[in-house]
């Protein structure tokens, strides 16, 4: 498998061409064939998968109908008399647009492309904007509505509500850790992040309040759909369509949506969608080779019985190893090849799934942002003005990685906040 996808393939053909020959070299014709094909018939009733392309259709329309903008021009006049308030502000940004799509690369470009320009051109230090801008954009695979905790949800058979629910906490805790840093270091060093000059923050209260009204619309938007399924008045499904409906409604009433926004959100919509689809199909199909062979219980015997290793020891071994995947491999990618084996393990070792999916998360979060070949590197070079140098984004992200480690360290120790919120609303 590491050979296929060395070879540049797609994710979901090499591993589920590797799990399809597998499986008939291993039962042959009559069971061969069952195995993917079972796969396939689990993920199309698989219900909950709806919300995906509810979800992603959301965050598109929001996009694409520059809603978004109107949140940042309302953080850019309400925060604009701190020292890094823009920084501040932006790391907002992207905890709300990580609660509009779920997927990281989306808030990568917004702040990329609404967020970077202004800050630059107001003076804010290159190196440390740049690293804001990857650490908020990889808030968006752990704060609700994550995609990756969907995918996450089918492989490892646990309700997607539960898993959402439990990244809320750690997702708002590391964005206030993200803005403690931020505030310490210009507190420090002022010439990191100025105040925006007076002439852009004096404008008049019904100004002030108009942007603060566009700017909350998301936030309105958000709530709209989340709190009756965190009440219990709807399903996650219906949740997810209300979601799409409010965004859907709010672009026509601003008068933004256009032909040309809607076709490109259902498009972005379609493709991604898809893709999701077939990574979850090649998964399930490789993890049914696994299972089949007993794989989960060898390493089990070998890590337990053989090498004597504790829970603890080997569950940090495993976390490594995802940062170590990371450097080469995208998210999705990493949770294909190894929840097959580490997830039914996890569970063998006693440790909660729920909790367990948290952390995966963040240290996927940590391995995006880890040289040299981490995925919001590369997305931030792709996107970033030509002021802004590898060099500059490889030696901006260290104090958020940090961070991210430290946040990992505390769910870890306190499995609480990760688990707190689920247990509370589902009782």
């Amino acid at each position: 498998m590491m050979l296929m996808l060395l070879t540049g393939q797609r994710v979901f053909g090499a591993i589920g061409f590797i799990a399809v020959v597998a499986a008939l070299l291993l039962w042959g014709d009559k069971g061969g064939f069952d195995i993917g094909f079972s796969a396939a018939m689990k993920l199309m009733k698989w219900y909950p998968l709806l919300t995906l392309p509810m979800f992603i259709f959301m965050g598109y329309v929001l996009s694409e109908s520059k809603i978004a903008d109107d949140l940042y021009k309302m953080f850019h006049v309400w925060m604009g008399g701190l020292r890094g308030g823009l920084a501040i502000g932006t790391i907002g940004l992207m905890v709300l647009i990580s609660a509009m799509n779920g997927l990281s690369v989306a808030g990568m470009a917004i702040g990329s492309t609404i967020a970077l320009p202004e800050l630059l051109k107001r003076g804010y230090d290159k190196r440390m904007v740049t690293g804001v801008i990857q650490a908020g954009s990889s808030l968006g695979i752990l704060v609700p509505p994550s995609v990756v905790l969907v995918l996450y949800a089918m492989i490892a058979r646990q309700p997607v509500g539960q898993l959402w629910l439990a990244g809320v906490v750690p997702g708002l805790m590391m964005a206030a850790l993200f803005i403690m840093y931020i505030v310490v270091r210009c507190r420090i060093n002022p010439v990191l992040g100025p105040v925006l000059p007076a002439s852009e923050r004096n404008i008049s209260r019904a100004e002030k309040l108009r942007l603060l009204r566009a700017g909350l619309l998301p936030i309105v938007i958000f709530a709209v759909m989340m709190v009756p399924f965190v009440r219990g008045w709807t399903s996650l499904v219906e949740s997810s369509a209300i979601g799409a409906i409010a965004a859907f409604v709010a672009a026509v009433l601003k008068g933004r949506m256009t032909r040309e926004v809607f076709e490109n959100s259902v498009r972005n919509t379609l493709g991604i969608t898809c893709m999701f689809m077939w990574i979850i199909l090649a998964a399930l199909a490789f993890g049914a080779v696994f299972d089949g062979l007993g794989a989960v219980k060898a390493i089990e015997f070998v890590f337990t019985d053989r090498l004597n290793l504790s829970p603890w020891t080997i569950l940090i071994l495993m976390q490594l190893s995802f940062i170590l995947m990371g450097t080469f491999l995208d998210d999705t990618a990493m949770l294909v090849i190894v929840a097959p084996l580490y997830v039914p393990l996890v569970g063998e070792l006693g440790f909660d799934l729920i909790w367990y999916g948290i952390l995966y998360t963040i240290t996927t979060q940590i391995a995006y942002m880890t040289p040299p070949f981490g995925y919001n590197l590369f997305l931030m070079r792709a996107m970033a003005p030509p002021e802004i140098t590898l060099r500059d984004i490889y030696s901006s992200i260290t104090p958020f990685v940090l961070i991210m480690v430290l946040a990992l360290a505390l769910v870890m120790i306190f499995p609480g906040i990760a688990t707190w919120l689920p247990n509370y609303v589902y009782n």
